[in-house]
């Protein structure tokens, strides 16, 4: 009989059009960042998450964009970090939702969207719940 097989974490490999910009921008986030040596390929790690790069000249970010939902501890303690990073992209409003998680969404230039959420009793007690 054959071992059963846990499976213990996944690194999604995000396209960009400009690999070191892309670095960059993750570093603004609070990543740090590793570029492989040979073809545009680089890494953003923090905690527990890593997320892999590859620089593609195809890529359209209206097409061929990413979206990831990170997990995370505290979604106000990031929402107020991502808000103060001096970074292009969009971020979204911080609300709690029906399904129990207090979240955000970030979206970059090149069309990855970020959502990111904690479970709403993770929330600072001075801040009120959203109705």
């Amino acid at each position: 009989m054959s071992e059963e097989v846990e499976f213990r974490n996944v690194a999604p490999v995000i396209s960009v059009r400009d690999l070191d910009a892309a670095l960059d921008r993750y570093r603004c986030l609070g990543f740090s960042t590793d570029l492989e040596d040979g073809p545009r390929y680089g890494f953003a790690h923090r905690g527990d998450i890593s997320l892999h790069l590859i620089e593609w000249s195809d890529h359209d970010p209206a097409r061929t964009g990413a979206h990831l939902y990170l997990y995370v501890s505290n979604a106000d303690a990031l929402y107020a970090e991502w808000s103060n990073a001096e970074i292009e992209g969009e971020l979204g409003e911080l609300e709690d939702t029906p399904y129990g998680l207090r979240e955000f969404a970030f979206r970059d230039p090149e069309g990855t969207l970020l959502r990111v959420g904690s479970p709403v009793g993770n929330r600072p007690s001075h801040l009120k719940a959203v109705s």
